[in-house]
């Protein structure tokens, strides 16, 4: 079974693209190995150091949802919205291992998470995260405000099915061997 699993996935699309891709542009993907096959990357012999990573999420509410929430003080009939989607992120950032296969566990010494109206009709989600360790925790970032988003959408999903939650993306990340300043890589 486990053979014909791998073959269906050697051959689809995904599969094929992305082999192709680091093939053309002379890339290595870090979670393939040289078969196509996935595998959790070895960090064994990298340094410690203290790694940062920052990532943002949008919410974005109709009007008409946006001046309700801050009627109600940013509060739903299940109770506090950003209290809670700041505890929920906080705890996804810390079990993202468990969420993404390849991620390492990690014993996160940071977790912060701010949320704030960007506009009249939109909350700007962002995760820091930071540790001192071999590996880095733009995952983590990702993982925490993604889920800090799910949350508040849970959280007004009876006032409208209309909201949007958009833009997850790293915006920062350092300390390992690529570092990322406003969303891009740099030297």
């Amino acid at each position: 079974m486990f053979v014909r699993e791998r073959r269906a996935f050697l051959s689809s699309s995904w599969a094929v693209q992305t082999i192709m891709i680091a093939r053309v542009t002379k890339t290595t993907l870090s979670h393939v190995d040289a078969d196509g096959r996935p595998r959790m990357v070895d960090v064994g012999a990298k340094p410690a150091t203290r790694r940062t990573a920052v990532a943002e999420a949008r919410v974005r509410f109709p009007a008409d949802v946006a001046r309700a929430l801050r009627e109600q003080g940013l509060r739903s009939k299940k109770g506090p919205i950003l209290d809670t989607a700041i505890i929920a992120g906080t705890m996804a950032a810390k079990r993202t291992h468990e969420l993404i296969p390849f991620c390492h566990p990690l014993a996160i010494e940071n977790c912060r998470i701010q949320i704030d109206f960007a506009t009249e009709s939109e909350l700007a989600i962002r995760c820091t995260v930071a540790i001192t360790h071999k590996t880095g925790v733009e995952m983590e970032a990702l993982t925490g405000a993604g889920i800090a988003a799910l949350t508040i959408y849970d959280m007004c999903k009876a006032l409208s099915h209309e909201i949007v939650i958009d833009g997850l993306r790293l915006i920062e990340k350092s300390g390992g061997k690529h570092r990322v300043r406003k969303g891009r890589g740099v030297a």
